[in-house]
């Protein structure tokens, strides 16, 4: 009941009418994107934490104090305080030689803390191979761990103390070179959810903003013919600052989206339902097991008491009407309907995906 409620609940508040969105919020400009970097690197200083001396880490230590000009023998190396990690970071567009970026950090090893650990200086390369950042400094963890472990010993752990941040900890070195103006004074608008409709849609407000320099090339691409007078480098960004702002009305795919481990069931529009008839019925079957004592009969001078298991298995099927639903316009009227029904959130999901194989659903049913 409370499923039903909460999805009633969901549905009430979904709108009639799709409201206008930036066009930023809603796209990117080509050429003007994110690049993601990735570094091997080593923590050091933690309390006996770290890798129980797996050879990898050993010859990564071994690898590091070479570095700086010493030779050590892998055997003469004790890892229980340093842990090798992968770090990874996202380069925003545009960003600048000096500037700092977040990384994230973690073990790949069989560390089992990398609280108070201190990341050694970690080279971050794109996939072209090239270093555009290096990170070093403190981690920072969302968890902890503590405890004596192993048998009969205690311990306690909160979220996951393997993984680590820190902020502002990668040096950018090397700028990615942001080409969004072409040659030919255009540039591209790409929807982050590529529709026709959309894409019409934004070139028709971009040209009542600017007067007709905006056009749909496909479902995902919006051409824009920069003006003669924005194409100075000191007048683009101007110009973009105000093409990102202008307002369009994004549309939108129907879909009912379907989480079956978790029982969740999300509409994202007014989904129409033709007229359909549904029955449903649930066959709950009951397994018991229990210990019998079998004992020797009275007076008898052979056999011994004994426990056996019985199990006891019982069919129960719950009766059910079918229910016609009549041509509804949406899909929170076809979940009133189901509620007459007494479907669980389990039984809602199953009466959705024999809607939508019985061609009554008009919508896309996505199921995780």
């Amino acid at each position: 009941m409370r499923f039903i409620l909460f999805f009633l609940a969901l549905c009430a508040l979904l709108p009639v009418d799709v409201s206008a969105a930036r066009i930023k919020d809603i796209a990117r400009i080509q050429g003007s994107r994110q690049n993601q970097l990735i570094g091997y690197g080593v923590v050091v200083g933690l309390a006996g934490t770290g890798d129980s001396n797996p050879n990898v880490t050993l010859q990564t230590m071994a690898n590091f104090l070479n570095r700086f000009g010493l030779t050590v023998a892998i055997s003469d190396i004790k890892a229980n305080n340093v842990a090798i990690v992968m770090v990874t970071a996202d380069l925003p567009p545009s960003i600048r030689q000096g500037a700092r970026i977040d990384v994230n950090v973690a073990s790949i090893a069989d560390a089992k803390n990398l609280q108070g650990g201190i990341l050694m200086q970690t080279p971050l390369i794109a996939a072209d191979g090239q270093v555009y950042a290096v990170s070093q400094g403190a981690l920072v963890l969302g968890g902890f761990g503590g405890g004596t472990g192993g048998a009969g010993g205690a311990s306690v752990q909160k979220n996951h103390p393997t993984v680590a941040q820190i902020s502002g900890g990668a040096l950018v070195e090397r700028e990615v070179p942001s080409d969004v103006i072409t040659q030919a004074n255009t540039l591209d608008i790409s929807l982050e959810e590529p529709d026709f409709t959309t894409a019409s849609r934004m070139a028709d407000s971009l040209n009542r903003r600017f007067t007709t320099i905006a056009m749909a090339v496909d479902a995902g691409t919006v051409r824009v013919h920069v003006p003669p007078d924005c194409v100075e480098p000191s007048k683009q960004v101007n110009f973009i600052s105000e093409l990102e702002n202008v307002e369009t009305e994004p549309d939108t795919t129907t879909k009912v989206v379907v989480n079956e481990r978790t029982g969740t069931i999300v509409a994202n529009a007014r989904i129409r339902v033709s007229s359909v008839a549904v029955a449903h019925g649930n066959l709950t079957i009951t397994i018991v097991s229990s210990q019998q004592v079998s004992q020797p009969l009275p007076f008898s001078t052979t056999g011994t008491t004994t426990t056996i298991g019985a199990t006891t298995t019982g069919v129960k099927e719950e009766k059910s009407r079918l229910v016609v639903l009549q041509d509804l316009p949406t899909v929170d009227k076809v979940a009133a309907a189901l509620n007459a029904l007494g479907a669980t959130p389990r039984d809602m999901i199953t009466i959705f995906q024999a809607l939508k194989q019985a061609g009554a659903l008009q919508a896309e049913l996505v199921i995780h």
